[in-house]
């Protein structure tokens, strides 16, 4: 058994008042923070984010090993530099899910965000052709279904339980608020059939570790266990993938909203692995997407967690 293994075995699990009290905490905390202007909190949102830069080694180790296995050519000064950002991108995206629905509605969405290429997948969805939209954990990734719920389209987004439950349902309701539809991701296989024949929108957030029965595609140059949740649907279904990302600029609550890639049915149909394909386009696209600002990835992501079997052989343990 791994050092790892055991540290999870032996580590307590939070009691349900622990999981109360830090909610409680939360929502004070929160209510606070929302007494100041967005782009003031933002600001400190960054400070934070560097602290925690600062003191979580295993996150900051993590990071920076991620970086220098993605980026090879950069120097160590980029790497640091772009670690740190990733940090107050990540804390900043909390303070965006408080404020989206403070802020944003219909009527000045323009105020806070921007669109490119986004023609296609709107008349799509608003003829309930069926469409699946996914996501790398990159920059505001919350905004896209919060806005498309705001716009009342028929959107389902598959998602991952928090452990504490309290949290977990104070995020759900700020993501349902405008009429986006939460399904966790342990049962959402027995709805999706049902969900498609109404021509609804799927929206997936695609870039976690699969482990050992995930589909092994390249992703900044190593390859990274990915889910074959979306090829199959899509497959299965004959559904078009639509590719999109959300950056935010500078350190403002202002977001460019950019369809990426559209992977249509048709082209795969050829293929001789067509669900090998499919995730090899779509991650090919997120990669794309994270270039153009690395800042705004999650480095601290255990991304490449899961090694391929021919690996492990090739450098089997001493």
């Amino acid at each position: 058994m791994t050092e790892e293994r055991k540290r999870k075995r032996n580590k307590r699990k939070p009691t349900v008042v622990e999981h109360w009290l830090v909610y409680i905490f939360l929502r004070i905390f929160l209510f606070f923070l929302c007494l100041f202007p967005v782009e003031w909190v933002l600001g400190f949102a960054a400070f934070l984010g560097r602290l925690l830069w600062k003191h979580y080694r295993r996150g900051r180790d993590r990071a920076l090993e991620n970086l220098r296995a993605s980026f090879p050519d950069k120097d160590e000064a980029w790497i640091k530099k772009t670690g740190i950002r990733s940090f107050e991108q990540l804390v900043m995206l909390t303070v965006d899910i408080v404020f989206m629905p403070r802020l944003i509605n219909r009527g000045n969405w323009e105020k806070y965000s921007s669109y490119k290429n986004i023609e296609r997948i709107k008349w799509m969805m608003q003829g309930k052709e069926g469409l699946i939209l996914a996501t790398p954990h990159y920059g505001n990734f919350e905004i896209m279904g919060y806005m498309l719920g705001e716009f009342d389209f028929d959107i389902y987004s598959i998602a991952r339980p928090l452990d504490n439950r309290f949290i977990n349902n104070y995020l759900y309701s700020v993501r349902q608020r405008r009429g986006q539809k939460i399904i966790d991701k342990k049962g959402a296989a027995e709805q999706m059939e049902q969900i498609v024949k109404q021509g609804s929108t799927l929206c997936f957030i695609a870039d976690q570790d699969a482990g050992k029965k995930g589909v092994f595609v390249d992703f900044f140059g190593r390859k990274a266990s990915t889910y074959k949740s979306i090829g199959l649907v899509a497959i299965q279904y004959n559904l078009p993938i639509g590719i999109g990302v959300s950056r935010r600029v500078g350190n403002r609550f202002f977001f460019d909203v950019e369809v990426v890639r559209m992977i249509m049915p048709e082209e795969w149909r050829d293929k001789d692995d067509a669900l090998l394909w499919v995730t090899e386009e779509y991650m090919k696209a997120f990669e794309a997407a994270i270039r153009q600002d690395p800042t705004q990835y999650w480095w601290i992501h255990r991304r490449w967690k899961t090694r391929p079997k021919e690996e492990k052989i090739r450098n089997p343990k001493p």
